[in-house]
């Protein structure tokens, strides 16, 4: 797979590209991860990427042109699926991941000052927000979308580890401990100290469903 990050801020993936999970997927040569700096893109010696809104108003708008060129450049499969990071895109899910996990290319376009030109948005092919509230630009979100995507690879992560996670079924993933088994009085429930493995599969199933009932009976 191929994911493009165009953004004005490249500086802030350095961390983030050599995260572990980015990291294994390159070495098993899954994953071609690419950040290009949209600013390469505009014209004039200062490279101006951004403006005022027509019409007035606070802020600067991130212009059409810089952002078509830099999608332009960076797309090389005929499948690339454009996605523009904005709080007006469809709440992003596991199964978005999933679908989004199995496509050739990405581009995730991550939007910056008070928003984009109205007209980059009709050429992208989805719009995706991370949830109901405002970040200061799209590379936290396209950072998320990112981790979210990489660890469904081939060979990223082993299968059992993604068979019971949260949301794969509808449901959040059951409790889990570790060691001590009672700390300071608070104890790990016996059924899971037991060895009876159809026992332990019984109670977090029964667990799974009462956790999201607690914490998430939307997804009931």
């Amino acid at each position: 797979m191929k994911i493009h990050i165009l953004t004005i801020a490249p500086e802030t993936f350095e961390g983030f590209c050599l995260s572990h999970v980015v990291r294994r997927a390159q070495s098993l040569g899954v994953l071609e991860l690419k950040i290009t700096d949209i600013r390469d893109y505009a014209d004039g010696c200062f490279r101006q990427v951004d403006d005022s809104p027509y019409g007035g108003g606070p802020g600067l708008i991130l212009r059409i042109g810089p952002v078509m060129e830099a999608i332009a450049a960076v797309r090389s499969e005929k499948e690339a699926c454009t996605i523009a990071l904005t709080p007006a895109g469809e709440p992003y899910t596991q199964k978005t991941a999933a679908a989004l996990a199995a496509m050739p290319e990405l581009i995730l376009l991550c939007g910056h000052y008070e928003g984009m030109d109205e007209r980059i948005y009709s050429h992208a092919d989805r719009l995706i927000s991370l949830g109901d509230f405002v970040l200061s630009g799209g590379e936290i979100a396209a950072m998320a979308v990112c981790d979210s995507v990489i660890r469904l690879l081939p060979g990223v992560l082993k299968k059992e580890s993604l068979q019971e996670e949260s949301f794969t079924s509808g449901l959040l993933e059951y409790p889990q401990y570790t060691r001590p088994a009672d700390y300071e009085g608070e104890k790990v429930p016996e059924v899971l100290l037991s060895g009876d493995h159809g026992k332990i599969e019984e109670w977090r199933r029964a667990a799974a469903r009462k956790r999201t009932e607690a914490y998430r009976p939307d997804l009931l």
